[in-house]
């Protein structure tokens, strides 16, 4: 059966500002960001893609340009369902303020319940995602062959929510799950039920080890972790 590759975007500019992105325009990868997609082509090379799609957020975007800069041949697609959450009147605002709101709470907890004002519900946002997902594995299976492999580029609450379905965990375990930015997490689809063979893998054993507060990113991602909460939007990662 079809293989996918989940690749979150690289770390963007609203990751080390600590603010919840969502949809806000003009949001693009920072420095690092732009050199986690530079490496993207290689850590891939040996992966043959049949195809590619990616959320129409401009991270995801910029994330993949290295690797379809290497792949001219590789098809890809915009799909609006691997887009982020929509995160309505949360979205641009500050993790830290958002942390003191009563439905992060909610978020943390019971995210099936939890619906964010002018936004979305967290179930929206995973069942679009899922149906997504399924609907493109079916297309490249069809056109490709059993065998093929095929990449989507998402964020890290899309990503988390699919690995949960996955794993047929419910949703309100999902906040158990960590994808770092531009980590891999790879799935096979079975008919009976799918494997996850990769999770959030950089490559990289450094986000194991616990250091001391450089940044204010750092520090608000490690704080949340601390506190048993996971960072809403994914958070910036290993600096």
């Amino acid at each position: 059966m079809a293989t996918l590759i989940l690749v979150r975007h690289g770390r963007s500019t609203a990751n080390t500002a600590g603010l919840l992105a969502g949809w806000t325009p003009g949001v693009g990868l920072d420095e690092r960001g732009a050199e986690q997609a530079a490496a993207l082509p290689g850590r891939l090379a040996g992966v043959p893609l049949a195809a590619a799609v990616t959320s129409p957020l401009q991270r995801c975007r910029e994330t993949l340009a290295p690797l379809l800069a290497a792949r001219p041949e590789l098809e890809v697609h915009t799909d609006e369902r691997i887009g982020e959450c929509h995160y309505g009147d949360w979205s641009g605002r500050k993790l830290s303020e958002l942390a003191e709101e009563p439905l992060m709470k909610i978020v943390q907890q019971h995210p099936s319940a939890a619906a964010f004002p002018g936004g979305e519900s967290m179930r929206a946002m995973q069942a679009r995602a899922v149906d997504a997902v399924r609907e493109w594995n079916a297309r490249v299976e069809e056109e490709h062959g059993n065998d093929a492999v095929f990449l989507m580029c998402s964020h890290g609450d899309i990503i988390k929510s699919l690995v949960a379905d996955a794993l047929g965990m419910h949703l309100d375990l999902f906040q158990r799950i960590h994808v770092d930015p531009c980590s891999v997490t790879a799935i096979r689809y079975t008919p009976t039920r799918p494997f996850v063979f990769r999770l959030g893998d950089t490559g990289d054993f450094g986000p194991l080890v616990r250091r001391p507060a450089e940044s204010e990113p750092v520090a608000s991602d490690k704080d949340a972790e601390d506190a048993g909460n996971a960072v809403v939007g994914g958070g910036a990662g290993a600096a």
